[in-house]
């Protein structure tokens, strides 16, 4: 296959285009620019360009761009970069693939558990509601975007990403350097629950999408076993072998980090893949303890 990939240089993007790869199959980035280069696709979100005459057709694509939500403070500016980013850079893409004379079969977008917003306990499959606040907003009109390449007959499929735990970069490579220091700790009360998924399976999970007729819409792209904060701290310390009691208190996490605190740090979202494992797919990683050693050998 030809796979079109937007982000392909991101932590996500890179291990699916090794996968893709390894696999045999034919990686084509859409390359950040306007105009083409060495016959390549290239777009500029910000100014509204895309060109695509160039490296297709394409027998899916696989669409991961979009502004780091833990980049810095949320101020009002990045906010509306965050949100234009996946909506604006979404919107654009579909529609341009909607034009094609030769259309690509699947379209898989990356979209994230933050649909949900901070639900508790509650146990969230696809079909639970969307949540309120500024994350489930922009996940809501993220995969709304996607609409043109629905409407013109492609199998659009939504990722709902959860934490995504690799080595090289994301929330765990931040955690490392305190936690080997024993400078870990739980954070607010430890019972917000996070959906966490290996940079491994998530890859293999896009790859699975890719191929699965049965699969559409959205799909919970997350370990079937969450765990509250307080377990992955414990979990964390204990394959490191660091001890965790420097917690970190809920006010003194808002004073740091601001908004994007209680929306990334003390929501609570505990999302499982209903859809993936109805569909066949089987993680490699689904136990939080086997995956952190693995990852971390």
């Amino acid at each position: 296959m030809n796979i079109l990939v937007t982000g392909a240089s991101g932590m996500v993007g890179s291990e699916l285009s090794r996968l893709l790869r390894t696999k045999g199959h034919v990686v084509t980035p859409l390359r950040r620019g306007t105009s083409t280069s060495a016959g390549q696709p290239s777009w500029d979100p910000a100014n509204n360009q895309i060109d695509l005459t160039c490296g297709g057709p394409w027998d899916a694509v696989v669409h991961l761009a979009g502004e780091n939500i833990a980049a810095g403070r949320w101020t009002e500016k990045l906010k509306q970069s965050i949100r234009d980013s996946r909506v604006i850079g979404t919107q654009l893409l579909c529609d341009a693939l909607a034009k094609l004379d030769q259309k690509p079969s699947a379209v898989v977008c990356a979209s994230a558990v933050g649909f949900y917003g901070d639900r508790g306990d509650e146990t969230l499959t696809e079909d639970s509601s969307c949540g309120d606040g500024f994350l489930p907003t922009v996940c809501r009109e993220w995969e709304t975007a996607a609409d043109s390449a629905r409407d013109a007959g492609m199998r659009v499929v939504h990722m709902r990403i959860g934490v995504v735990l690799g080595r090289e970069g994301g929330a765990l490579a931040k955690m490392l350097t305190p936690f080997k220091l024993g400078a870990g700790g739980v954070l607010g009360d430890g019972k917000q629950y996070m959906s966490w998924i290996s940079l491994t399976d998530v890859a293999r999970a896009i790859f699975h999408a890719i191929k699965a007729d049965s699969l559409s819409g959205a799909v919970n792209t997350v370990a079937p076993e969450p765990v509250t904060n307080r377990t992955f701290t414990k979990t964390l310390g204990r394959v490191l072998k660091r001890p965790t009691i420097f917690p970190m208190p809920a006010f003194a996490a808002r004073l740091a980090f601001g908004e994007m605190a209680d929306a990334l740090l003390l929501s609570s979202t505990r999302a499982v893949p209903s859809r993936l494992e109805d569909s066949g797919f089987v993680f490699d990683h689904p136990n939080l303890e086997t995956a952190l050693q693995s990852i971390l050998k």
